[in-house]
């Protein structure tokens, strides 16, 4: 029962970021932002999608019950859910799920992103291991993680190169670097 639960809160939360993502774009847009990277937009839609898909059918056909570890684990998703939360507040409007560019943006210095460039797609990677750890789903943990760690290396060089080309990316980051 408690499978449902988190499952159904999970999801619900996605579809709401949904809404949130749909409502930044827009403004977005109205903003002279474009989108980029959106020929490989579809298959990250289906990676996440297939991911509750298949962690529903792995725990329904298994004889696995909740991990011994489903404190520990529950407790991180936890805190990575509440990371999401921190992340998406302090991007505020330019948050999406899609890459949206505003040329000539100033790029957000606050929240977890004063101490690294992507930590949604840490919070993506944390999820996608710790959810079906919670329930010894361990084989959509292990593939989904492989197939996510695929889309970032193909999603990340594309957006850092649009946020390069377009923002103060690097000024911001080679200070960081520099120690400036």
């Amino acid at each position: 029962m408690i499978f449902y639960i988190i499952v159904f809160l999970v999801i619900a939360q996605r579809l709401t970021e949904v809404f949130i993502a749909k409502r930044n774009e827009r403004w977005m847009l109205s903003q002279g932002a474009y989108e980029i990277g959106a020929s490989h937009y579809p298959y990250m839609l289906a990676l996440h999608s297939s991911f509750f898909l298949f962690l529903i059918v792995e725990v329904m056909t298994s004889s696995n019950s909740l991990s011994p570890l489903f404190p520990l684990f529950f407790i991180l998703f936890v805190a990575v859910q509440a990371l999401r939360i921190w992340c998406l507040r302090s991007l505020g409007p330019f948050w999406n799920t899609k890459i949206i560019i505003l040329p000539g943006a100033e790029v957000v210095k606050k929240g977890p992103y004063v101490f690294f460039r992507h930590p949604n797609y840490a919070v993506v990677c944390l999820e996608i291991l710790l959810l079906p750890l919670m329930f010894q789903a361990y084989l959509t943990a292990f593939c989904f993680t492989l197939l996510n760690i695929t889309m970032l290396s193909v999603r990340i060089p594309i957006e850092e190169q649009a946020l390069r080309e377009t923002t103060n990316y690097n000024n911001v980051f080679q200070k960081k670097i520099s120690g400036s």
